[in-house]
């Protein structure tokens, strides 16, 4: 089959190489998928780069945990009649050395959900991280009907779809943006303000905006910059769930004025959450998919043969929205 695979860590450009590979076949429990599109999210990058030093102690790497295509073949446990089915596939390489960045990936079959007919492959490939994260992020905790939620970066490939599982649950929700194409996004998506992350004291901003009414919960895409303006908009006893802090990777926390608050910081990322909150996202997904009621934002497509340059679009920041390889362009 062919693939992308690093066998050293370094810029996509130099360690990124395509070519041939053994086609896997499905072990027990699992499904083999012939893949459409491969979805790049950041940490496929950081792992290229070299952010898991013992990645490659067992040998070549192909990378990427989302995808979508058709499952040719299953496994000794698996239903035969899974043969055929239109898939997306997730954490395929959390775990493992083979990910979605070629024809074929063997994988658990629960790591291949039904994709339904009413979405893209291109869509598929943006299920698995971001979609679950934002799912994740929204209602880790609970209802949210009635509360007030605020999403930052509400126009990227996680807040895009955080904005929209918060509405579609009952909530009411802001959202930051930069610029004002990214604002009328959100707008678009039936919030009820937006206010720039770029600008001091944006968390005055949006207390204008509710009338003073404080936050229950923040979908936080940048959390050791946002932080302070965070805790100027969110009330006692409120909620900060974020899944990113790569400006300042390492924030430092105003302890006493976090804990007077009676604040809870809940740290999100897709591999580590429960299988009940994996199960309850992709079945919420494939119902909203399934209706199309979800809006989706895929920044860019890019054939395989430019899979390096789909790392580098994630580096160089700024895409907004998901980006997909073509596997089979």
């Amino acid at each position: 089959m062919k693939a992308a695979w690093f066998d050293s860590f370094g810029p996509a450009g130099d360690v990124l190489q395509l070519g041939e590979q053994p086609t896997p076949g499905p072990g027990d429990g699992e499904v083999l998928v012939r893949l459409e599109t491969s979805g790049v999210n950041p940490s496929d990058v950081k792992k290229r780069a070299g952010a898991f030093p013992d990645l490659l102690d067992n040998g070549l790497v192909i990378p990427h945990s989302d995808g979508a295509g058709v499952i040719e073949a299953v496994g000794a446990g698996v239903p035969p009649s899974r043969v055929g089915e239109r898939v997306f596939v997730y954490q395929a390489q959390h775990g493992r050395r083979f990910g979605t960045a070629a024809e074929y990936v063997a994988l658990e079959s629960r790591r291949a959900p039904v994709l339904p007919d009413a979405a893209s492959f291109a869509v598929g490939a943006c299920v698995g991280i971001p979609m679950m994260t934002a799912h994740r992020c929204v209602l880790a905790d609970g209802d949210v009907a009635g509360q007030r939620i605020l999403v930052t970066g509400g126009a990227g490939r996680v807040g895009y779809y955080a904005i929209q599982w918060a509405l579609r649950n009952g909530a009411k929700v802001l959202a930051t943006a930069s610029n004002e194409q990214d604002a009328a996004l959100c707008r678009d998506l039936g919030v009820e303000g937006v206010v720039n992350h770029r600008e001091a004291g944006w968390g005055k901003q949006v207390l204008e905006l509710t009338g003073g009414e404080r936050l229950d919960r923040v979908v936080d895409v940048e959390f050791g910059v946002n932080l302070e303006e965070v805790l100027g908009c969110i009330r006692t006893g409120g909620t900060i769930a974020t899944y990113s802090s790569t400006v300042v990777p390492e924030p430092a926390l105003p302890f006493r004025t976090m804990m007077f608050m009676d604040l809870t910081v809940r740290m999100v990322i897709v591999y580590a959450m429960p299988e009940g909150a994996k199960a309850a996202a992709v079945a919420h997904t494939q119902a909203a998919l399934a209706a199309g009621e979800l809006r989706h934002r895929v920044a860019q497509e890019l054939p395989f043969a430019d899979m390096a340059r789909s790392h580098e679009r994630i580096e160089e920041g700024g895409c907004g929205g998901c980006i997909v390889v073509q596997i089979n362009d």
